[in-house]
């Protein structure tokens, strides 16, 4: 192999190298990033009950995040809901839900994100998400209706743990 033909590759795969670290950079830097547990006591739940715990693990995945709820409902059940999804607002399986079957994001801006759950296509329930400036405190509004058809407004507080 001729040294221009080693130079050539050499600086391909160093510009690879560069593009995969700058791609891992910019995931940690995603606030919502990190593992987090539902303060109760600071959140709302309208109609309630409210659950027993809720805890949070979002992780950089591609562009965009994989997601894993697991909450302990005021009945004592355990429900795990997951999925993995680019802030391009394109719906995509949400594993676990009693309500819907496809969740998107979209940002907002840096600190806040949409997100949008469907049940075969149709919107049953929107979460509007904001992680603090000091990145301590993820607040999730979250806009429903009971299988009766009645309003869901639930704001849950999580703090980093």
């Amino acid at each position: 192999m001729n040294t221009i033909a080693r130079r050539l590759i050499f600086a391909l795969a160093a510009a690879a190298l560069a593009l995969s670290a700058a791609q891992v950079s910019a995931q940690s830097k995603d606030p919502r990033v990190g593992t987090w547990k539902l303060n109760v006591e600071k959140s709302k739940f309208s109609p309630g009950p409210a659950p027993k715990s809720i805890d949070l693990t979002i992780e950089a995945a591609g562009k965009g995040t994989h997601t894993t709820a697991t909450t302990a409902t005021a009945d004592g059940k355990t429900i795990t809901q997951e999925y993995t999804a680019n802030y391009d607002g394109k719906d995509v399986p949400l594993k676990g839900s009693a309500i819907a079957n496809t969740t998107s994001l979209k940002r907002i801006n840096k600190l806040s994100t949409m997100r949008t759950d469907k049940k075969d296509g149709k919107v049953v329930a929107t979460l509007k998400s904001t992680v603090s400036k000091d990145g301590k405190t993820f607040t999730v509004d979250v806009k429903s209706k009971t299988p009766k058809g009645e309003p869901v407004h639930n704001v849950l507080v999580f703090e980093k743990s």
